[in-house]
């Protein structure tokens, strides 16, 4: 039974979604008492079966919540429209940031943005993005924390492998207008940009310094006054 209303709620949010997806498929109307309600139930999951297939993964994955409202769909509509324009509209030059709106977001976005912030503000707005780069990597690699925040915040080894995180001074923000570039590019990040920079890095350096992991990994990029590096499988 939980699974007949979970289906039947799937077909009624798939109306609303994909309008006429069930119009080419014809359920029998039939009066005859010798019908099998069965028989109905398999061509009307057949018919489920079918749109769903045609239904993009982010409306699936809100059908299989049993939430599938107005506000839901515009949100969908709204992220995907955010990933496409980030996707294909991206410039790494501080005049394109300029004129993206002003930040704001969850606790993920306010660990990129200060990690941005504290890391990286000096550098030109490529080379933000690369650090945004090496931070999302870490994130997506089995050997570190499966968050922003896990990772930005991760210590271990005798230090932090963000140095500002335990530098021993207070983490203020004092330049606003380098905090907002930075939450800029923190949200265009997390919106789905490309990540082209860096070729997979999730390690980097200042030119100054000679981390020892350094002549172990293969260099991937030099950007502004940073080297990036991708950390070999098995090490």
């Amino acid at each position: 039974m939980r699974l007949l209303q979970t289906w039947t709620r799937a077909a009624m949010a798939l109306i609303v979604l994909s309008g006429a997806a069930f119009a080419d498929v014809t359920v029998s109307q039939s009066n005859d008492p010798t019908a099998t309600v069965g028989g109905r139930l398999a061509s009307l999951l057949g018919a489920e079966h079918s749109a769903m297939g045609r239904v993009a993964p982010t409306r699936l994955a809100s059908l299989a919540d049993g939430v599938v409202t107005p506000a839901v769909v515009k949100r969908v509509q709204k992220k995907a429209a955010a990933q496409a324009e980030a996707a294909t509209e991206i410039s790494y030059d501080a005049g394109w940031l300029a004129v993206q709106p002003t930040a704001k977001g969850d606790a993920e976005w306010s660990c990129l943005a200060k990690a941005l912030y504290f890391e990286a503000r000096g550098e030109t707005v490529k080379g933000q993005f690369a650090v945004a780069e090496v931070i999302l990597n870490r994130v997506d690699s089995p050997r570190y924390p499966k968050s922003i925040c896990g990772v930005v915040n991760q210590s271990g080894g005798g230090g932090c492998q963000f140095s500002f995180v335990c530098d021993g001074y207070a983490d203020r923000i004092r330049e606003q207008a380098a905090y907002v570039e930075a939450g800029k590019i923190a949200r265009v990040m997390l919106d789905g940009a490309p990540r082209q920079l860096t070729q997979g890095a999730t390690h980097f350096h200042t030119r100054s310094s000679n981390p020892g992991w350094a002549n172990r990994f293969p260099r991937t990029a030099a950007i502004g006054a940073h080297l990036f590096y991708r950390q070999p499988s098995g090490t």
